[in-house]
């Protein structure tokens, strides 16, 4: 019998001060509040690809999920896969997004009005939690890490979520030349939530992965089952969606009439 664990998640999510206006000065009136709400940045959902795979595969889970959340949020949100190789180029992307008044520097108030999440599978789950820790080191907050069959590329540690992420999550599989790591846990468990470690098993009903490399299926069978498995990925968007703004309902025209 198939063993796997499934919870149902209950995310909480947390809230960072936003300032909306300030005193009238000698310098003029207050500024308009709703003017002040627009410059706020979008939601920023960071996915890295594990391996060598390139953003734009979309074979993938990763890239197909960060394809799905871009076609439902036109705006408000920016959603993008990297190569795990190429964070450094997140990294500048999050910056640029996050510098609403573009002063080529990022305030206090610019860092707390930060909504991120980083998602990954394999070197590209690592590489989330490794890009979370860089901008923990700037002061800039993460609302969400998910990993799933986290692998730990050299020098890093994915297995220790940095204490400015507020949630965290690890899926993971056990077997295999490659497996996941099989448990995470806080810096500081009074500022991240770990939601939970998922364990999930493909020696008894294995997942078909068919637009996979036959290399893939072959040597690296259940790294590659959980990659593709729906149930899993289900689950990452489910989270995801959980910290981005509510979809407006489409409005159909017979439902004007």
């Amino acid at each position: 019998m198939r063993a796997w664990v499934y919870t149902s998640v209950c995310s909480l999510c947390l809230a960072f001060p936003i300032v909306l206006g300030a005193a009238e000065t000698s310098a003029g009136p207050a500024p308009d509040p709703l003017s002040e709400t627009a410059k706020l940045p979008p939601s920023i959902v960071i996915g890295f690809v594990g391996g060598m795979v390139a953003h734009d595969n979309l074979a993938h889970s990763e890239v197909q999920l960060a394809a799905a959340l871009r076609r439902q949020y036109s705006s408000g949100v920016y959603v993008q896969a990297f190569e795990n190789r190429r964070s450094d180029r997140a990294h500048r992307q999050i910056l640029r997004l996050l510098d609403t008044n573009h002063d080529g520097n990022l305030s206090w108030q610019e860092k707390q009005d930060a909504r991120i999440i980083f998602y990954g599978h394999s070197w590209g789950a690592s590489e989330a939690v490794n890009l979370a820790r860089i901008l923990g080191a700037e002061g800039i907050p993460v609302l969400l890490t998910v990993q799933v069959d986290s692998v730990a590329k050299h020098g890093q540690n994915d297995a220790i979520i940095p204490a400015n992420v507020a949630q965290a999550v690890n899926f993971y599989q056990p077997h295999g030349f490659i497996h996941g790591r099989s448990q995470i846990r806080a810096a500081d468990p009074a500022r991240t939530q770990i939601v939970g470690n998922f364990r999930f098993d493909y020696k008894a009903a294995p997942v078909r992965c068919q637009h996979y490399p036959w290399w893939d299926n072959l040597f690296v069978k259940t790294h590659t089952e959980i990659e593709c498995d729906p149930k899993v990925w289900t689950q990452v968007e489910q989270l995801i969606r959980s910290k981005l703004p509510a979809l407006q309902p489409v409005l159909s025209s017979s439902s004007l009439n």
